[in-house]
């Protein structure tokens, strides 16, 4: 019983032993926001919108990249009044040959790129027979061979300088496939595993990627989402599960929890309770979740509708999404510059 008893003592205190270095380690990868550079693609809108508030917050000198200047300009027009320095940047971050050019263009006009948000994402909402060899190719373009691009961009200022924090935002949707989001998880996959591949290689010249995984998040970005299919009924569902509370974060939630890890240059952020509770599940009971989640698929549309064609959310509206059921995602779309001013 004492030997037991001793074995026990010392693994826990093996254990705590672990978690201060990890702690300690933690707090020496620390860093503060006032002055930084930070660029961040897809930041017009919706998540990177409202991370972008965060850090012009807290004195952050922000770049914000993507493809409506108008969207653009509402952004930059709002973060102005933080009285931080923010520089717009429209492009494509699909095309290669424009990754260099904005980052060339941030370095010129902020200076060194000390973070890099890859935040841009597109979904595609719909039931398999309806995706097409397009829908695989333009979310692998935005969800991976972008953010590598822009990596390969930033890398060598970051070597030079042995300093910097890369945050790529996956999703849990690259840690569990779910049902009518093949494209998008697929993609989504593959950032995961660019991520996590880097960090083990880039932390020893201390540069440190975080992966966010984040679930469900009320943005706003449903009305901007595409759906295949039966788009309607596909839109209802998806926007409802996206508003509900119990099931999706909050914007600012998500926003201040990634923020938080790039600050600690930890290796993975995930967010809320609800997916990380899935996640784990996943992971012990792999063949458990498969079944789970084709029983998910048999009650969710099946195809037809407007077949392998796609509409946007907010083409696709029915009595029940918008509704009191969705309430919150729409008052985030308000709020995070998802929809055009009229």
């Amino acid at each position: 019983m004492g030997r037991i008893n001793n074995s026990a003592i010392l693994g826990i205190a093996g254990i705590g032993l672990a978690l201060a270095l990890r702690e300690n380690a933690r707090r020496r990868r620390e860093i503060t926001f006032p002055g930084k550079v930070v660029l961040i693609t897809g930041g017009s809108r919706g998540l990177g919108l409202e991370i972008a508030r965060q850090l012009a917050d807290k004195g952050a000198k922000l770049a914000l990249a993507a493809r409506d200047v108008d969207e653009l300009k509402r952004a930059q027009t709002e973060l102005e009044r933080y009285g931080g320095e923010v520089f717009i940047v429209p492009c494509d971050i699909t095309d290669r040959r424009e990754t260099d050019e904005i980052v060339h263009s941030v370095q010129d006009r902020l200076g060194p790129i000390d973070i890099l948000i890859n935040n841009a994402g597109t979904i595609q909402v719909g039931p398999l027979e309806e995706m097409t060899l397009e829908d695989y190719e333009d979310a692998m373009k935005i969800h991976f061979w972008a953010p590598l691009h822009m990596i390969q961009a930033v890398l060598p200022s970051m070597r030079a300088r042995q300093h910097g924090r890369i945050v790529n935002v996956s999703s849990v949707g690259g840690k569990i496939a779910v049902p009518h989001l093949a494209p998008y998880s697929a993609s989504k996959f593959a950032l995961v595993g660019l991520s996590e591949g880097m960090r083990a290689e880039l932390s020893a010249q201390h540069i440190y990627v975080t992966t966010a995984c984040p679930g469900l998040m009320r943005t706003g970005s449903h009305l901007n989402a595409n759906f295949k299919g039966q788009h309607k009924k596909e839109y209802t569902w998806f926007s409802i599960a996206n508003g509900s509370p119990l099931l999706s974060a909050s914007a600012e939630e998500a926003a201040s929890e990634i923020i938080r890890a790039c600050k600690y240059g930890d290796p993975e952020v995930m967010l809320p309770i609800a997916t990380k509770a899935v996640t784990l599940f996943s992971a012990v009971f792999p063949g458990l979740m498969s079944d789970v989640l084709s029983l998910v698929n048999r009650v969710l549309p099946g195809p037809g509708g407007i077949g392998q064609g796609h509409a946007a959310g907010k083409d696709s509206q029915t009595p029940l999404a918008p509704s009191m059921l969705t309430g919150l995602s729409e008052d985030a779309a308000l709020r995070n510059n998802e929809l055009p001013t009229v």
